[in-house]
């Protein structure tokens, strides 16, 4: 058998590709007779519709159709997931619209100079209302309603309480957390090319529609897309050509996509709609956006005894995914690596006149962790315990997993002491701490601070997912997943597994994805899923195939098949028979010789989620007299189970850090009073370049998780769980030797200055204030999860 390459770096095979332009993406796509669309857009942030003339428009040079809500007749629909159903959100807007940016028509050209041209000419005559625009004050009484029929915003809301849970408590650590509204920003914005079906539109007849998308989930845009529209699923053909980016926000049907699939249906001929950059900032669904109150409860020695956690959800302007993953990931998540005996959780949605709220990479796991790991190093600084050590003597013991959490969920596999004894000795924490000292008795205007956060997350959340392996008479293969990558390195990956089980060069192996009518089936990407999913699926096949061919060569071979095995060169010999060698080209031209084929098709199933944890260690100087925050060294050891290329973790991490310390110090999107956005470009907008970040130190322990056979766990999203944290205790670290004792994210240098201010005023700002009335009015969902998650 030949020597594994797993656990090796191995560079990635589709790099080629996308460094040469050899790529091909929805916004290059040729598509004959192809129509362009371009969105009328809202300018107010709420307001009733009384009217739209489109004659202008419509008479515009190159100008095939404009189109309203009422020409197309298309369904309502949330995107990915429903918080609330009975608040239907219209692909074009209808009778009022609720946030700067609403599709209200659409305009269709015969290039997309003449639609953008003519979106200038259709006049919409708008009746202003009151805009409401903060999640907490959405929810007072007298706010102005998004909904005036459901009587309120709330979307949803509920409790999951135990109403004890700060009664063991000698010490009660409370504060008002901020985890701010950000951008996604994928490279490349949502993009969507629509063929209607059958010979006379250019289309084939097996198709209803094909769609080629910039998209997480093929399979599953499929599905919502055949449901919305009445078709047969296996009468769409949806195809994801090479992706720049989604990290969350490409995980659902938009309501672009849904409006530029009724036009070409309607007009009988392709149709496309590539996103701006402005477009994306005001349209693409928004990430994080939650207020929580957390109240911490310990005994003298810093023994955590409960939890009672208040958190308000920004759902933006509809009931969809984002406002909902208070109760998904941030709940489930809401003790972190603590052994945490008692929790009281309590979610209330919000609607607002903004952007809608969706998934950023982790998708409720960092808020939850932010909110956690804050509150920790809170009670280390009440208590006087070293942030360390207060983390310390609340894990989970290693001897205690799997470990059931208050919120319901089973952790597979931890030592969360192993990765941050591993972080610290890499900083080399000891000696940070003197170097802190020195300064502090200096009185040095740059302070330097340390922040600490130890994390986990949830990844895969079980199910099933599709993987293949076929080999060709030439001897090469072809290897399909039901996942769909947009960057993370899944030919390369799922290339490693087919060669390690089969002994086939990597260069001979041709990955396929992301295409509906080649891939059966899929549950696509997200929530750190891939690897752990569809590898586990790929390496099935694998060995299903080598089986397979192990039959077909011990019958040429006239030989036992037990005596059959792969040579180190990747030969099927005989043992003791070296001579006496048949190359994969030669057993699988004997099969498809008799009409058969060596291939395999698997579903793999995990029971259950698997829990990647981690340890991150933030260095950073605060300049006091500015407020300027400069990272100096960010050390991140992540445990994602066994690594199978650890190039490719090693690319996670980085980009999760980005992502991660650009939240904790840069981003932020910002409205003004009435709605209107303040960072709808990149020069407003504050996402670091490379030339803003820095060299990031990252490491691995690796902790294989029993609940699949590769032990692997998820990474995609783990260095963003634990980055934010990390530098936000960082910057509030460098700041208490004025006693302050907490900063808002981001944590921009008009903040970090008021702070200091405040500090050396001796007036430093109590983190705590009173939740929201609402909470006291939520149902309560009980701890076996009976009750429904809405009002």
């Amino acid at each position: 058998m030949p020597g594994s390459i797993l656990g090796t770096s191995v560079r990635r095979v589709e790099d080629r590709d996308l460094m040469t332009g050899a790529s091909t993406y929805v916004g290059n796509l040729s598509l004959e007779g192809v129509l362009h669309l371009a969105f009328v857009r809202s300018p107010l942030a709420h307001a009733v519709i009384t009217g739209i003339d489109t004659a202008e428009a419509a008479a515009a040079p190159g100008v095939v159709a404009v189109l309203t809500a009422a020409d197309l007749d298309l369904p309502a629909h949330h995107g990915l997931m429903v918080v609330n159903p009975d608040l239907p959100r219209p692909p074009l807007a209808t009778d009022r619209v609720r946030f700067v940016g609403e599709p209200v028509a659409v305009v269709v050209g015969e290039t997309k100079a003449a639609a953008v041209d003519a979106v200038e000419l259709v006049e919409v005559d708008y009746d202003p209302l009151p805009a409401v625009v903060d999640m907490e004050a959405a929810l007072e009484p007298g706010a102005e309603l998004q909904f005036p029929e459901l009587g309120s915003n709330l979307a949803a809301g509920q409790r999951f309480t135990d109403d004890d849970a700060l009664a063991d408590a000698e010490v009660v650590v409370r504060a008002r957390l901020v985890n701010q509204r950000v951008a996604v920003v994928p490279m490349e914005g949502n993009a969507i090319a629509v063929q209607p079906g059958g010979p006379g539109n250019g289309g084939d007849e097996e198709h209803d529609l094909t769609i080629w998308v910039s998209t997480q989930m093929p399979h599953g845009f499929r599905a919502q897309a055949a449901a919305l529209f009445g078709l047969e699923t296996e009468r769409v053909r949806v195809i994801a050509p090479h992706v720049g980016g989604g990290f969350g926000g490409k995980a659902g049907m938009l309501a672009e996509h849904t409006a530029a699939v009724g036009v070409a249906r309607k007009l009988g001929r392709p149709v496309t709609w590539v996103e701006t950059r402005s477009e994306n900032l005001v349209s693409m669904p928004q990430g994080r956006g939650q207020v929580a109150y957390y109240e911490l409860g310990l005994t003298r020695e810093g023994v955590i005894t409960g939890l009672r956690a208040r958190v308000v959800a920004d759902s933006g302007a509809y009931a969809g995914f984002g406002g909902g993953l208070v109760f998904g990931s941030t709940q489930t998540m809401a003790t972190g690596v603590y052994r945490i005996p008692k929790l009281a959780f309590d979610g209330a949605v919000a609607l607002t006149n903004t952007t809608p709220m969706g998934a950023f990479r982790g998708a409720g796991r960092p808020e939850a962790t932010a909110h956690i790991e804050r509150m920790i190093d809170l009670a280390g600084a009440q208590l006087g315990i070293d942030p360390a050590e207060i983390r310390r003597r609340n894990f989970i013991r290693p001897d205690e997993f799997p470990y059931r959490t208050p919120s319901g969920v089973r952790y597979d596999i931890g030592d969360y002491d192993l990765p941050l004894r591993e972080a610290l000795r890499l900083v080399d924490y000891d000696k940070l701490r003197e170097e802190q000292a020195s300064r502090r008795e200096a009185a040095d205007p740059v302070q330097i601070g340390i922040g600490i956060s130890v994390y986990v997350e949830i990844t895969a959340g079980g199910g099933d997912e599709y993987g293949s392996v076929t080999v060709h008479a030439d001897g090469s293969a072809t290897v399909s997943a039901g996942t769909s990558g947009h960057g993370q390195g899944h030919p390369t990956a799922f290339a490693m597994l087919a060669s390690d089980r089969l002994g086939i060069p990597m260069e001979k192996i041709r990955f396929v994805q992301s295409d509906t009518a080649v891939v059966p089936r899929g549950g696509g990407t997200g929530g750190s899923r891939s690897l752990q999913m569809a590898g586990n699926a790929v390496q099935g096949a694998a060995d299903d195939v080598l089986e397979q061919a192990r039959k077909r060569a011990a019958a040429m071979l006239e030989a036992s098949v037990d005596d059959v095995q792969l040579t180190e060169d990747g030969a099927f010999g005989v043992a003791g028979v070296p001579s006496v060698t048949l190359t994969w080209a030669q057993v699988a031209s004997g099969a498809e010789a008799e009409g058969e084929q060596l291939f395999a098709g698997i579903d793999f199933h995990q029971d259950d989620a698997t829990f990647p944890f981690g340890a991150h260690v933030s260095v950073v100087e605060v300049d006091t007299d500015t407020g300027r925050v400069t990272p100096l060294r960010h050390v991140a050891v992540d445990d994602c189970g066994r690594i199978l290329n650890p190039l490719l973790v090693q690319g996670q991490q980085h980009g999760g850090l980005a992502q991660g310390i650009a939240q904790a110090l840069y981003e932020e999107v910002v409205y003004d009073a009435e709605g209107q956005p303040l960072t709808a470009t990149l020069a407003d907008y504050r996402m670091p370049s490379a030339a803003d970040l820095f060299t990031y130190e990252t490491a691995n322990t690796e902790t294989p998780t029993p609940m699949n056979p590769l032990g692997a766990k998820g990474i995609g999203e783990s260095a963003t769980v634990g980055s934010t944290p990390a530098v936000q205790n960082a910057v509030v670290d460098a700041l208490s030797v004025f006693g302050v004792r907490h900063v808002d994210l981001p944590c921009t240098p008009e903040r970090v200055w008021r702070a200091v201010q405040d500090g050396r005023a001796g007036r430093p700002a109590d983190p705590w204030r009173e939740p929201p009335a609402v909470f006291a009015t939520l149902p309560v969902r009980s701890q076996d999860g009976s009750a429904e998650a809405t009002i």
